[in-house]
């Protein structure tokens, strides 16, 4: 048994991997909590997605991805917050056809005969395939996502369970939650080299979903989601290993499953609440 679990990290290829997803598990765990509390998930779905015109316009010119990610979020951020903007559609509407618009556009884009032949990296990452600089990048930038989670600790959680009295104690909730996004799209651009930008929400959002379904007390939910977005890479990886299947996919399975488990005790647990 022991060695099921150890032989599959001998190589240096599921090494890397692994440090990779628990360096982003640290960031993107906790982050999902708070886009749920906040009820951003839909535009952690629209972000992931609507980057993909940027990857690939950074694919055909040879220039690195998390250029071409941080691009594609930055444009795929403006088309969302101008649709939502249009009353005639309605919010939701307006996200969806932007960023409905933005994906076809990079499929569009994709079928260029210019574009590298594994363009399924872009969608789906390459956790094997890592470099040592691929992992540092991601370290930077999930250190980034921590550290803007904590200096706005105290504002995200007024706007969650405080959100009437809010602006008297100096807290503009719409500003923290635009504040979010900006970090969302950060923790997006981090996990895109590994997981793709289709797969990178699920360990975003799935994580944060089981920690809330088990978990009391806020502190004790961004705790447990950081840990169970690191148990989802670990089980993710191990079965790429033994069954020979993609491990971005794997991983992204894993934290959903992570999330089927705990359903039955969101049922039976009382309301979050903080210290």
């Amino acid at each position: 048994m022991l060695s099921w679990l150890t032989d599959p990290f001998a190589s240096d290829l599921m090494r890397r991997a692994l440090v990779e997803v628990l360096v982003l598990a640290v960031a993107c765990g906790p982050l999902g909590v708070w886009v749920l509390l906040h009820r951003q998930s839909y535009a952690a779905e629209s972000l992931a997605h609507g980057m993909l015109p940027g990857l690939v316009v950074a694919a055909l010119a040879g220039a690195p991805l998390v250029l071409g990610a941080t691009g594609g979020v930055l444009v795929a951020a403006a088309a969302i917050a101008l649709a939502g903007r249009d009353a005639r559609l309605g919010g939701d509407a307006g996200v969806a056809v932007a960023v409905t618009g933005l994906f076809g556009l990079g499929a569009l884009l994709a079928l260029s005969p210019d574009v590298p032949a594994r363009l399924g990296e872009l969608l789906f990452g390459d956790l094997l395939g890592l470099t040592g600089a691929d992992i540092v990048e991601a370290t930077v930038l999930a250190a980034v996502v921590v550290a803007a989670l904590v200096l706005a600790h105290r504002r995200l959680t007024i706007g969650v369970f405080d959100r009437p009295t809010a602006p008297s104690l100096g807290v503009q909730p719409a500003r923290w939650e635009a504040w979010l996004l900006v970090v969302l799209a950060v923790a997006t651009v981090a996990g895109v080299r590994g997981l793709g930008s289709l797969l990178v929400v699920a360990l975003i959002l799935a994580p944060g979903a089981a920690a809330l379904n088990l978990a009391r007390r806020l502190p004790a939910a961004l705790a447990l989601a950081a840990g169970l977005a690191g148990l989802a890479g670990v089980l993710g990886l191990l079965v790429s290993y033994h069954w020979q299947v993609a491990a971005g996919a794997s991983v992204a399975l894993a934290a959903i499953a992570l999330f089927a488990v705990t359903l039955s005790f969101g049922r039976r647990r009382p309301g979050l609440g903080v210290p």
